[in-house]
């Protein structure tokens, strides 16, 4: 639509009014030449809204373009099935309303509840996470549904999985490119592969908690446990799936199990994989700039322990179970006491019952 023509939509009164209806007319015999099937609905709309140079310009000296590229409409997963008034349901007369919006973001914002008519129960969990928290606030930032899916060229979520990552990355740059180099981001984005965690694996879709809370930390294992306890995952890469299970029955995992189970915060964060292994910079185990390498570990050990000395690491066992090759010690110790206490407790049984028999004999 030329300038002038969109000017003269705006217009009041008979002249414009004419101009409209004229152009409103022509259009009900437009031949659909989108090349997708699309509603009757859309290729009305895309009459004027399928032209490149449509667009306006806000208060703010913004200019918000009105083009609708009717191909990847036609290929989104709105395509087939949704027309503009489902979602521009404020929208229902030719020429438009006028329209107050002062910058772009309240152009944004304005459309923000259209998602919820379809989608309700994804838009009641947005209202438990921490980005309506902050749009609670007042802040505009704070993203929406359409600044994650998109507007008119919604694809399918997870095609491709990196696409998740790239999407945060729009607000959270600084830490997608350390996870980018990461041993997950670089699978993920480097490899394609899908079987190694994006954000959203982590932090959900809609539903995201704030990271910094102490209910979050403490149930970071059991999220790391999901890929890391999967015996058929983990057996494809060469990994133990022991590693729970070793970290719950050591000092720091008893102690987050506790407090979680309690629901008590504790008086200092007992250590979660992430303080250990990073959070978004996690690397391979045999990295030499893992932090759980063996040179870097005493660093790690002092974050919280700030007096370790040098043998401190020693005493963990870095999720190896005790055998006779890893911590022998500790394993014939083991070893052991599950001959010794067996044998203790069938000798006071054996005891026991031979007082009984001689009772029973001498009566």
């Amino acid at each position: 639509m030329s300038t002038a023509l969109h000017k003269a939509r705006l217009t009041r009164g008979p002249v414009g009014s004419g101009i409209a209806l004229f152009v409103f007319s022509l259009m009900l015999f437009v031949p659909s030449s989108w090349g997708e099937k699309l509603a009757p609905e859309v290729e009305f709309c895309l009459s004027c809204h399928g032209q490149e140079a449509l667009e306006i310009v806000l208060p703010s000296g913004e200019k918000r373009s009105l083009y609708v590229d009717a191909g990847r409409f036609g290929r989104s997963v709105h395509g087939e099935k949704v027309g503009c008034a489902n979602c521009h349901s404020d929208i229902n007369t030719y020429p438009h309303p006028p329209r107050t919006f002062k910058n772009l973001r309240e152009f944004t914002v304005a459309y923000y509840e259209s998602c919820k008519g379809c989608h309700f129960d994804n838009y009641t969990k947005t209202l438990d996470s921490v980005h309506y928290t902050i749009l609670s606030r007042g802040d505009l930032k704070a993203p929406l549904c359409i600044d994650c899916h998109g507007a008119h060229y919604v694809a399918r979520p997870r095609v491709p999985k990196s696409s998740i990552s790239e999407t945060c990355a729009r607000c959270h740059k600084a830490i997608y490119e350390r996870y980018g180099q990461s041993v997950h981001g670089k699978a993920l984005s480097q490899d394609g592969n899908i079987d190694v965690p994006g954000c959203t694996d982590c932090h959900r879709s809609h539903n995201i908690e704030d990271p910094r809370t102490v209910s979050f930390h403490l149930k970071s294992p059991e999220l790391c446990a999901r890929c890391h306890s999967d015996e058929k995952l983990m057996k494809k890469y060469r990994l133990s799936t022991s590693v729970l299970g070793t970290y719950l029955t050591d000092f720091h995992g008893m102690t987050a199990s506790f407090y979680r189970k309690e629901q008590a915060a504790p008086t200092a964060l007992t250590a979660v994989c992430t303080d250990c292994h990073g959070v978004h910079d996690i690397l391979a185990v045999k990295d030499p700039r893992s932090s759980v390498m063996k040179a870097n570990l005493l660093r790690v050990c002092r974050k919280c322990h700030p007096t370790a000395t040098e043998n401190f690491p020693s005493a963990w066992l870095s999720h190896y179970e005790p055998s006779s090759e890893k911590a022998p010690l500790v394993y014939y110790v083991k070893l052991f006491y599950k001959i010794f206490i067996p044998f203790i407790i069938i000798g006071l049984v054996l005891q026991i019952l031979l007082h009984v028999w001689r009772l029973v004999v001498n009566k």
